[in-house]
């Protein structure tokens, strides 16, 4: 049935789409290849200079892609990208669907809890995102991605200490032109899920020939689930998310232009998929649940930038201003398991507001780019747990935390020409963060909210005798140095050194479930939070290409010191089945090299690849990471998490002009990712990953009508958002603990990610 209407939905799509597009004339002009849009110089914003820059001239290791690229690679979420770039991990924590779990080179969080800054940063339309929750969103009209690994606390902020990722959407045109996309894909296996739909269009144009020119766009997507839930035979995953965008963009003068951007996210969805690695094998799609789950979020996001350009240094001063409310409430099966042993529920309401002022100008051999920035958001973060009611019916578990969270800034970056060949980087940032808590312990209480003002954060528990909570507060401020030096050795080749320094500021944890652990740590610490990472990064890199563009080479090594690592250790227990302390946990070495490049062996032919290799050990641990009780040289033997030791890929692109019946683009992907530690004590990890993609396009004979046939996923991997220990047993435990072994007595929470799904795309443009 599901197969008929796939192909019964695809067809009438078909006949719309072709009809629609029967009246446009047949193409005039010649025709640009798919290599040829993909070999176009790809700029990048990351220096935050007035003009936008080649990606092979800057001093920076940057993954970028533009429009052309995205959609030669099929990709359609951030977590696409993930397979594309090496030492790059964009995931999904799979807890809260569309919360970042995003690494690079080894430093990010594995964490849900919102308190928690992200150690990657995102970046949309220069706009810094303030949590995790959110962020892995479908992808819509994008004008171009920006991979930055590395440490970008200079001019990014200082909570970028694993990289950044900057999106950029499109921008209103000159002339009239729009695009409409119908996508429907879902799996070849017929023990699994349903359709996954989506359509999506823009619109953009001059509204005011040479004044104003707007944009207007909108997306839908309709999920009805990949998986099957064994426990009633229903489909699970299922999923409706509608955005809708628009932009205006204004001329006031020559020197003079804003831009304005809104959108407006609506989603809602099933829980996470979570299978229980005590119960299911670990590479089988199989689960259970009782409980589907549920999530709802809301997003407003609006952005305002203001570019006028001065005679002082021939340059340009900038002002975007950003807004952000963020609204979701979430029910979740987390013993993943058909009986009711955890379920948990949240509310959690985010607000921000941003500004950065920025100067950019030329001076002799002089380029220089200073700003000031400000950012202030609010959290409010309820919790509710759902305990083993099957058994005993015990009060629900309530609690959570407030944050204000305020960021001041300054910043000035110099690139000096000591020759025409020879650059100098010197850099400098001041940061100051002030962060104001109120958290109430989640343990069994009377019905409460922290949105409404009645969890208390003071007083005794009734039910435990434990502390209700606490109230905080506490600040962090800092300079971060950059120093580089960049040489050209010719037009097409250049070699790059740098040392930048980078903090992540501490904070508070949202999630305290168990009690005397944490009032032992605060004995211990001197304070009811963390403190702050730094880090120490040294880079050195190559960028290269011959003189048509047609082969391009690029590599980087790097070492990195992190002092005061912020960990969410995460550990089972029978009081509250996940216990999760935040704290630094000890001091750690991360080194690396990585390589990509791409090579057009022919007009129509175009190889690419990338590598990335990874060393981490631990230095010196302040932190009981195996939980067996002591710290000892035990815990510095433990992997890093979240650090995969290899990553490459490997992919073609073939187009084949068919003359007057269009052409034929051919586009493969393969990348591998290692076997990765999950959690601190690596009971908890994710198995290597073998992502297969590829895509048959056929651009008709109609000017910008084109049929695309895909597959995701292709050889099936199963593969998790996170992998959290539960004290839940089951058929599959064996009661001992080891290292990688992730059901050692009890279960797993593991969220499952889709496997293979082949679909179809309709496209028309102009």
């Amino acid at each position: 049935m599901q197969r008929n209407i796939f192909f019964l939905s695809t067809a009438a799509m078909a006949t719309a789409l072709t009809f629609g597009s029967a009246h446009a004339q047949e193409v005039e002009q010649e025709r640009e290849s798919a290599v040829d849009r993909v070999l176009q110089t790809v700029t990048v914003s990351a220096t935050k200079k007035k003009d936008v820059e080649d990606v092979q001239s800057v001093p920076v290791s940057v993954t970028a892609f533009n429009s052309g690229t995205l959609d030669a690679l099929n990709v359609s979420t951030l977590e696409d990208l993930s397979y594309s770039a090496p030492n790059v991990s964009l995931d999904d924590v799979g807890t809260s669907r569309g919360t970042a779990n995003f690494a690079i080179r080894g430093l990010g969080v594995n964490s849900s809890i919102p308190s928690i800054d992200p150690a990657v940063g995102v970046f949309i339309d220069g706009v810094y995102l303030g949590v995790n929750s959110g962020v892995v969103v479908d992808l819509f009209d994008l004008d171009s991605v920006e991979v930055l690994r590395g440490p970008q606390g200079l001019l990014f902020g200082r909570n970028t200490t694993g990289g950044a990722l900057v999106l950029n959407t499109g921008n209103p045109t000159d002339e009239f032109t729009y695009k409409a996309r119908a996508r429907f894909d879902g799996p070849v296996d017929s023990d699994r899920g349903g359709l996954n739909s989506t359509v999506q269009g823009i619109v953009s144009g001059p509204l005011v020939e040479g004044v104003l020119n707007g944009k207007f766009g909108a997306y839908y997507n309709s999920d009805a689930g990949y998986f099957k839930n064994l426990a009633d035979g229903d489909n699970h995953g299922e999923a409706q998310t509608a955005i809708y965008r628009g932009a205006l963009e204004w001329f006031a003068s020559d020197r003079l232009t804003f831009l304005l951007k809104g959108q407006y996210n609506d989603a809602r969805n099933d829980g996470p998929t979570g299978q229980n690695r005590a119960i299911y094998e670990r590479d089988s799609f199989d689960f259970a649940i009782d409980n589907p789950g549920s999530g709802e979020s809301e997003t407003t996001f609006v952005s305002l930038r203001t570019d006028y350009d001065v005679d002082f240094g021939n340059g340009q001063i900038t002002n975007i201003v950003g807004y952000r409310k963020y609204e979701s409430l979430t029910d979740s099966d987390i013993d993943a398991s058909p009986a009711n042993l955890f379920h948990s529920g949240a509310e959690f309401n985010q607000e921000q507001i941003s500004n950065e002022l920025r100067y950019a100008g030329t001076f002799g051999n002089v380029d220089l780019t200073t700003g000031l920035y400000y950012f202030e958001q609010d959290l409010e973060y309820t919790e509710i747990r759902d305990l083993l009611s099957d058994l005993s019916n015990p009060p629900l578990f309530y609690g959570g935390g407030s944050q204000d969270h305020t960021v001041y800034g300054a910043f000035a970056n110099v690139d000096y020409s000591i020759t025409p060949d020879l650059i100098a980087t010197v850099g400098l940032r001041y940061s100051k963060e002030e962060k104001d808590v109120g958290v109430t312990y989640i343990r069994p209480r009377p019905e409460c909210y922290i949105s409404e003002g009645t969890c208390p954060t003071d007083g005794i528990n009734p039910f435990t005798g434990e502390p209700n909570g606490f109230t905080d507060g506490d600040d962090w401020s800092n300079w971060t140095p950059k120093l580089g030096l960049q040489y050209f050795w010719s037009d097409n080749f250049q070699t790059y050194g740098s040392y930048t320094k980078g903090f992540r500021s501490g904070g508070y944890n949202f999630r305290i479930t168990n009690v005397p652990t944490f009032l032992d740590l605060v004995n211990t610490t001197g304070n009811f939070g963390f403190d702050e990472e730094e880090v120490d990064a040294y880079e050195i890199g190559f960028k290269s290409g011959s003189e048509d563009g047609r082969v391009q080479l690029n590599g980087a090594a790097f070492l990195t010191k992190i002092g005061d690592m912020q960990r969410e250790v995460n550990t089972s227990g029978p009081e509250a089945a996940v216990v999760q302390n935040i704290t630094n946990t000890a001091d750690a070495t991360i080194m690396g090299v990585e390589v990509e490049g791409r090579w057009a062996a022919t007009d129509n032919f175009l190889l690419s690849f990338n590598v990335g290799m990874i060393d981490a050990e631990y230095d010196d641990a302040q932190f009981d990471i195996s939980t067996d009780g002591v710290v000892d040289d035990k815990d510095l033997r433990l992997d890093l998490p979240r650090v995969p030791q290899l990553t490459y890929g490997v992919g073609a692109i073939y187009d084949l002009d068919l003359g007057d019946s269009g052409a034929l683009v051919t586009t493969a992907n393969y990348q591998f990712r290692d076997r990765i530690a999950y959690t601190d004590s690596n009971f908890g990890w994710v198995q290597a990953s073998n992502q297969l993609s590829a895509d048959l396009t056929w651009e008709t004979p109609y000017d910008g009508f084109s049929v695309s046939f895909f597959g995701d996923n292709l050889l099936d991997e199963v593969q998790v958002g996170n992998d959290t220990q539960l004290p839940f047993p089951g058929p599959l435990s064996n009661g001992v603990q080891t290292p990688y072994q992730s059901y050692p007595g009890g279960g797993t929470f593991s969220p499952l990610k889709k496997g293979r799904v082949v679909g179809i795309e309709f496209t028309v443009q102009r």
